[in-house]
């Protein structure tokens, strides 16, 4: 299938081949039929892509602060990567589709194969989305009309907001395309609108629509306003606009009467002034897209919907009473439309966003001739022929897994290491396709077994969520593949007994991401205090940053927790340092009233051979200070890496002994060693029983941080 992506570091905007999304879990597979551009959320993309470097810096503070942060702890060559990374990387464009029904997983109720449903999929021939986020489209609203669902819902949203009675005033501050969809909405309300703009066009289909206009040209909003309403002011202001200027909120204030609600639904300067509001006693708030469920992985990924009687109004339940309003005939999104394009045309569409001012609806119309059935195209295959590095004995490899990580630090790895690249994998396919466009994999799918099944693959790579990694591990051992296996290799001790049997007897090799181990300054430190006489006293300190707690990385089931999930890289860097087994682990986390903070937690390990070490794992720290920080205390004498920047050593004097201007934190050494010992048939880099025995005091380190204080 087709899908349309932009890269953010010169704006191009292309069709990619992605294979079609299963449909798993809670989703549902829908083959779409046209899909809208939003005028405003794509156009600023649009433009801030092909905008200078200039341009991006201004239009990004908080963003520049952020790098300006990370090159003052990470180096300004670990940054220069990430940011050139994230921005030559495609992301996919859209979120207003409409299709029939192909598919449905086995957690869906209520939607079947042939369903007419309106998506906020991304623009793509076919998409994949939860239950949740589809609404079946009444007999008598057309696929065209249906596909605007998702960005009236997003004005829907501010309206429940502004909670607007029979008769009140509204002005509507922005006529572009959720504006006009708005000024209909609240006409159905019972409301008297007010629309404001600068366009005699857009002036003229709200008027169309029953709203009173104001030229917002003229200069006098607010005194025009204030005489409509009677010198009292407008009940409600929805800015439906974007604009950097702090005016439109500004004149939003001095036009409501007192009391008055002000909400916003589209992009404006937020420099507000306390006089404004002070007097009338004035309420503001920012609407967030579709209403309640955005951004809760739980309503969007897995398909949790919330309760009716407790959330009246969901992002599939906004989606529906706009469907309704259609059906009734109170809103009609098609006199909005200014421009059609077929989906083969996307970089003429996107040109008409970035330089037709007066489009207001653009709308994407896909192939009327696909498989009734989904054109089940779940394999796409690249015209590329094996590499030399074949007949070297060289892995040829299957990735599964496409996510930042993977496409930012392992796979470009993979790429440079001579290894083959066969397949890669993804579950929704974009990133999938993505990875194999800009690095030359063989094949792409959406199907896990084309990897397992296919003879060719002799090494796996399992960069997916936490929670598959011991299934997924132990599937490609059973098959005797090599594997490796992204940190953590499993989330509890049952998932970590069953992948060590099928390790044990595999004709593969199990190895796990565990870099730090590789990194030069921890191979310096290790042979600087290898040949002690007395235990070996570790201190770490990790400011590892906050994570939301609803991530789900925090999730035990999901993510394992960040001890688990991410503070197993400490644990097995400890391991390494000291050269004996671990023998106890004990750990206290912070606590907040009653709730236990596992992502702040100190780890104390003793080792066998009489050697400790601390972990200080801190999520509340601030990301001006340095994220790593190890010390080696023995015989005499210190060993301190310095966020994989500088290693120094005091014995007794403080000596530099390196430093960098990249940090290295053993990626590129640990994929060298790995797929170096795979062409030698020589022992893994970690024998397996320490993988084991690290992942065992992980999991168990992971749960005594979650019941710390019970």
């Amino acid at each position: 299938m087709k899908q349309i992506v932009q890269r953010l570091d010169n704006g191009a905007v292309s069709l990619l081949d992605v294979p079609v999304p299963p449909a798993t879990g809670p989703k549902v597979v829908v083959r779409a039929h046209c899909s809208v551009i939003s005028a405003g959320t794509e156009r600023m993309l649009v433009e801030f892509g092909r905008g200078s470097v200039l341009d991006k810096v201004r239009s990004q503070p908080d963003k520049v602060r952020d790098v300006v942060s990370k090159i003052r702890t990470d180096g300004l060559l670990t940054t220069i990567d990430a940011v050139r990374s994230k921005l030559s990387t495609p992301m996919p464009l859209g979120y207003c589709s409409a299709g029939t029904v192909i598919d449905v997983g086995s957690g869906v109720d209520g939607l079947r194969v042939g369903d007419r449903v309106v998506t906020n999929g991304a623009h793509a021939e076919v998409v994949a989305v939860p239950h949740t986020l589809a609404a079946r489209i009444p007999d008598g609203v057309s696929f065209e009309a249906a596909a605007f669902t998702p960005v009236a819902s997003i004005g829907l949203q501010g309206i429940r907001l502004a909670q607007p009675t029979l008769g009140e005033s509204v002005v509507v501050y922005g006529l572009g395309l959720i504006g006009l969809l708005c000024v209909q909405m609240l006409r159905a309300n019972g409301c008297r609108v007010i629309g404001v703009d600068r366009s005699p066009e857009r002036l003229a289909l709200a008027r169309r629509f029953g709203a009173i206009t104001i030229d917002g040209a003229a200069g006098s909003t607010v005194e025009q306003t204030l005489a409509l309403t009677g010198g009292v002011g407008a009940d409600a202001v929805l800015l439906t606009l974007a604009s950097d200027s702090d005016e439109p909120v500004h004149e939003s204030a001095a036009m409501s009467r007192k009391r008055g609600r002000i909400v916003l639904v589209g992009v404006t300067g937020l420099h507000l002034s306390r006089e404004d509001f002070y007097k009338k006693e004035l309420t503001f708030q920012v609407s967030c897209s579709y209403g309640p469920g955005r951004y809760d992985s739980r309503y969007e990924d897995r398909g949790q919907d919330y309760p009716l009687g407790f959330v009246r109004w969901t992002e599939q339940r906004n989606f529906e009473a706009v469907l309704e309003l259609m059906a009734s005939g109170q809103l009609d999104p098609l006199p909005l439309v200014t421009h059609r394009f077929d989906v083969t045309q996307a970089e003429a569409a996107y040109t008409a966003v970035a330089g037709d001012r007066s489009s207001i609806g653009i709308v994407l119309e896909y192939p009327g001739d696909q498989d009734p059935s989904g054109a089940n195209v779940r394999v796409i295959e690249a015209p590329r022929p094996f590499n030399a590095a074949r007949a070297s004995g060289a892995p040829t490899v299957g990735v599964i897994g496409a996510g930042n990580f993977a496409l930012r630090v392992l796979i470009p790895l993979l790429s440079a290491s001579g290894v083959n690249l066969r397949t890669v994998s993804s579950a929704g396919g974009t990133m999938g396709a993505i990875a194999g466009d800009k690095f030359g994999f063989q094949r792409v799918t959406t199907d896990l077994d084309e990897i397992f099944d296919d003879d060719q693959i002799d090494t796996v790579f399992v960069l997916t969520r936490h929670d598959t990694h011991a299934t997924l591990a132990r599937r490609a051992l059973e098959r005797g593949k090599n594997v490796f296996v992204e940190k953590p290799l499993a989330l509890t001790e049952e998932e970590l007994d069953a992948a060590a049997a099928a390790a044990a007897v595999s004709a593969g090799q199990l190895m796990v991401g565990f870099n730090r181990r590789f990194a030069p300054f921890a191979q310096r430190a290790r042979s600087m205090i290898s040949a002690r006489g007395g235990p070996l006293s570790i201190a770490m300190t990790v400011n590892a940053g906050a994570i939301p707690r609803d991530h789900w990385v925090q999730s035990a089931e999901v993510g394992g927790g960040r001890v688990t999930g991410e503070g197993c890289h400490f644990i097995d860097l400890a391991r390494f340092l000291v050269g004996h087994p671990i023998a106890d682990v004990q750990v206290v986390s912070a606590r907040s009233g009653r709730s236990v903070l596992d992502d702040i937690a100190s780890i104390q390990l003793r080792f066998e051979d009489g050697s400790i070490a601390a972990i200080q794992y801190y999520a509340n720290g601030p990301k001006a200070f340095p994220k790593e920080k190890i010390e080696c205390f023995v015989d005499g004498k210190a060993v301190v890496i310095d966020n994989w920047r500088r290693l120094r050593r005091f014995a007794p004097t403080d000596a530099v002994l390196g430093r960098s201007w990249r940090q290295d934190k053993g990626h590129a050494a640990e994929i060298a060693a790995w797929t170096d010992s795979l062409k030698r048939r020589g022992p893994a880099p970690i024998p397996l029983e320490e993988l084991i025995e690290v992942s065992r005091w992980s999991i168990r380190a992971g749960e005594l941080a979650r019941r710390a204080s019970t």
